[in-house]
């Protein structure tokens, strides 16, 4: 089946391809024949070559002969030893002849061309879709089997990805070892800073091939062209309604109520996992124990510390995929599309009236139970809302943190300088649905509408006349002799 060209190459007489060594030869032959004559005792696998079979049964030895001399991590090749310690050294022989972009691994380059040439090799026989990764179909091959093959060691979770596992152990370690070098924020995945980096650099490598939008993430441009389609993939398994965004399903199941079998000991309030109860209950005890190192603010969560470092560096990660607007959360990109979707998940069993966040239904049935749960220590006052009794201590203490970066002036609270910023913006969101007039208070267009209304709601009981607006109303009698 071969033969000798010269006294280092042989050649194999199927593919034509050389070889340095008649050894290497023999085993390169059995790739076409078929032949693994190398087994491993354990579990009976077959290997073509012995080398091969000495690092399987590493596995289950669980030996690592290959130690990093800078990290100290351990590995079971040499070659995968070499493409690690390229982390450290900053490495990337491998280079994209088509952008210049370089990578550690020639694999990963192999990946990459794959972009410029749409290549997508491999297909899912459940759905067709195509990847342009083998990786990426075995993935989404488990969206249809439910397999989740990557355990919890220490609460039992289980994933199907390694990597959703490896974040998710961060959890309980607390650990966040990818660090950005431009801002210093910290993450638990490397992919997940990757994508952090495109902030600062600007990069949108993800283009719509329909409308020319640019994305930093892939699956922002998948859901973006899901507009385009009008497709909704993602289906609630309770009530059946069905969604653009894999997220939108997981908010929108909080409608329905579910198992909860985790108890505050303190207030019996229910949870459905055990460390929302840890993290609740640091109401009841006060401790905030993720501190911020500008300026010193302490959190009883490590999601509400990273929230507000957004304040000091004004990233805003998440990006609206309908109009592009940014925020800081990616709750707040939730419940801003639902301004694009007319989406009002949360209603109201009193009166019927509906509302696209949780927390404004709360605040909307105290209005029918009188209840006023939050109150001013100084005055006694109470409030619907504890935002509301926070602005109105100021009246108190003098207090007004918000101001003008156009004119200076001061306002005791944010909605207050929001409507004043109009006067030097000369925005006019309030639009009229009539005439579609448009007005920079709400106040301003609810007595315009009244123009609009067939039947004057303001009467004079001296002479019969009517008014629109009860201002007018009053101005009138002003001048009644």
């Amino acid at each position: 089946m071969a033969k000798s060209l010269a006294k280092s190459s042989y050649e194999c007489d199927v593919c034509k391809k050389s070889l340095s060594s008649r050894g290497t030869l023999t085993a390169h032959i059995r790739i076409h024949t078929g032949e693994k004559p190398y087994h491993c005792d354990i579990c009976g696998k077959r290997f073509t070559r012995t080398d091969d079979l000495t690092v399987h049964v590493r596995a289950h030895t669980g030996e690592k002969p290959y130690q990093c001399d800078i990290c100290g991590h351990s590995f079971t090749r040499k070659d995968i030893l070499t493409t690690h310690r390229r982390i450290h050294t900053g490495e990337k022989p491998y280079q994209c002849d088509m952008c210049s972009k370089s990578f550690a691994k020639s694999t990963n380059l192999t990946d990459h061309k794959r972009i410029h040439t749409g290549e997508k090799p491999y297909h899912c026989d459940f759905c067709s879709k195509s990847f342009n990764q083998n990786n990426q179909l075995i993935k989404h091959r488990r969206i249809h089997t439910g397999e989740k093959p990557y355990h919890c060691d220490i609460c039992d979770k289980s994933f199907s990805r390694n990597d959703e596992l490896i974040a998710h152990k961060h959890i309980h370690t607390g650990e966040k070892p990818y660090r950005c070098d431009i801002c210093g924020k910290s993450y638990t995945l490397n992919n997940a800073l990757t994508v952090h980096k495109r902030i600062h650099t600007g990069e949108k490598r993800f283009i719509c091939d329909i409308c020319g939008k640019a994305f930093i993430r892939n699956y922002s441009l998948e859901a973006h062209k899901r507009i385009h389609a009008a497709e909704k993939q993602y289906h609630c398994d309770i009530c059946g309604k069905a969604f653009t965004h894999r997220h939108d399903v997981t908010v929108h199941k909080r409608v329905h109520p579910k198992k909860k079998p985790f108890h505050c000991d303190i207030c019996g309030k229910s949870f459905s996992g055990r460390t929302a109860v840890i993290v609740h209950k640091r109401i009841h005890t006060g401790e905030t124990p993720y501190h911020c190192d500008i300026c010193g603010k302490s959190f009883p969560q490590s999601v509400s510390l990273t929230h507000h470092k957004r304040i000091h560096t004004g990233e805003k990660p998440y990006q609206c995929d309908i109009c592009g607007k940014s925020f800081s959360q990616s709750p707040a990109v939730i419940v801003h599309k639902r301004i694009h979707t007319r989406e009002k998940p949360y209603h109201c069993d009193i009166c019927g009236k509906a509302f696209p966040r949780s927390n404004t239904l709360t605040h909307h049935k105290r209005t029918h139970t009188g209840e006023k749960p939050y109150h001013c220590d100084i005055c006694g006052k109470s409030f619907i809302r504890s935002n509301d009794v926070k602005g109105h201590k100021r009246i108190h203490t003098g207090e007004k943190p918000y101001q003008c970066d156009i004119c200076g002036k001061a306002f005791s609270q944010s909605p207050a300088l929001t409507v004043h910023k109009r006067v030097h913006t000369r925005e006019t969101p309030y639009h009229c649905d009539i005439c579609g007039k448009s007005f920079s208070y709400s106040n301003l267009l609810t007595k315009h509408k009244c123009i609009h209304m067939a039947e004057n709601s303001y009467r004079c009981n001296v002479c019969g006349e009517s008014f629109s607006q009860q201002e007018d109303l009053a101005n009138h009698v002003c001048v009644i002799p």
